[in-house]
């Protein structure tokens, strides 16, 4: 009779609460990879800055290439090699996203070593935008998707097969060869936005293609080679024609413009593209409730506004201390200004008297 009472359970079972854990560790391992590879790759800037302040120090000028026998700037590299790959690693664990967006940390971290070990001041501004930096990263960790399931490397393969899929990336293309050989040669370097959006969409490419590969290579190290595979190398292939593209024309804008122009509209169209690409080709917010699809926008939109203070003002030499004296100054004038009005005003008035 014991045996009789005994629940029986299907061979094909399975306990459903394992799924969601699963995927939430996969998310904490991502998270954790993507905010090392900022903190890497931000104190990369760091060393690579002393190390060519270091040759410069010695050769008595700026330029060249002495850099390269310098060990500080090799340690810069290093650090950025690893944070990179972290990255890269980020993308097979969490979404992509809640990966791409956390690449702001690694602004606010090179701003923070900047103004300890390179002398390079955090003006209030500054410092009020790294606060929101932190809580626009703090909104997007909480109201991101969980999770970041694609399958096997084939079955993410028919995914890119996927119309819409593909109708975005051939728009990517066409827009791309006429921002190239069109836009650019014209008002390329009177407007930012040419170069930024074609690092943008073709990043976003990228970011997609990374998140195959990373896939592949996690599948990989699970005991199933995917280098056997021939849709690995067409991922390779193609996340290197767009990175190749993307850093390309980012040099390009970088050279042209100011940083701070350059950085927080590269920010905005870069996170926007990847998670219009992430949705059509994954649909990462499908399952989000609205509350956190607004949670998402607003932490985007903190975050952009961080870096734009950030970058926009950061040559301004004002402290909390001096706002005080600006007051009173902004008043003065104000002040002086009404006085010069008024009497302007009684004499014109005396004079049609």
């Amino acid at each position: 009779m014991a045996l009789l009472i005994q629940p029986t359970i299907a061979p094909d079972s399975t306990w459903a609460p394992d799924v969601p854990l699963t995927h939430t560790f996969d998310f904490y391992i991502g998270l954790i990879l993507a905010i090392s590879s900022c903190l890497f790759i931000g104190s990369s800037f760091i060393v690579k800055k002393k190390g060519l302040r270091k040759v410069a120090f010695r050769a008595g000028q700026y330029g060249g290439h002495g850099y390269l026998k310098e060990q500080l700037w090799w340690a810069g590299m290093v650090l950025m090699a690893v944070g990179e790959t972290c990255n890269f690693a980020a993308y097979a664990y969490a979404p992509a996203t809640l990966v791409t967006p956390l690449g702001a940390i690694s602004i606010l971290v090179s701003a923070v070593l900047a103004s300890h070990f390179l002398n390079e001041r955090l003006n209030i501004l500054g410092k009020i935008g790294c606060l929101l930096c932190l809580i626009g990263a703090v909104i997007v960790i909480i109201h991101s998707p969980k999770d970041a399931e694609l399958g096997t490397l084939e079955e993410i393969f028919k995914q890119y097969l996927n119309p819409f899929f593909i109708t975005y990336a051939v728009l990517v293309f066409v827009s791309g060869i006429i921002l190239i050989f069109y836009a650019a040669p014209r008002w390329g370097t009177t407007h930012p936005m040419v170069f930024v959006t074609i690092t943008g969409t073709f990043g976003s490419l990228s970011v997609m293609g990374c998140k195959g590969m990373g896939e592949g290579l996690r599948e990989t190290f699970n005991g199933q080679n995917q280098f056997l595979n021939w849709e690995f190398y067409v991922l390779l292939v193609f996340v290197a024609l767009c990175i190749t593209l993307q850093i390309n024309y980012m040099n390009k804008a970088l050279d042209i413009f100011n940083t701070s122009v350059v950085t927080p509209l590269l920010y905005v169209v870069f996170t926007l593209c990847v998670i219009i690409a992430s949705q059509i080709l994954i649909g990462e917010w499908v399952d989000l409730a609205p509350l956190d699809i607004m949670g998402n926008c607003c932490g985007l939109f903190v975050i952009a506004a961080g870096i734009f203070l950030l970058q926009m003002f950061n040559e301004l030499d004002i402290s909390l201390k001096d706002l005080p004296k600006l007051r009173k100054k902004n008043l003065g004038s104000d002040f002086t200004q009404i006085t010069v009005d008024n009497e302007r005003e009684a004499l014109l008035s005396r004079r049609s008297i």
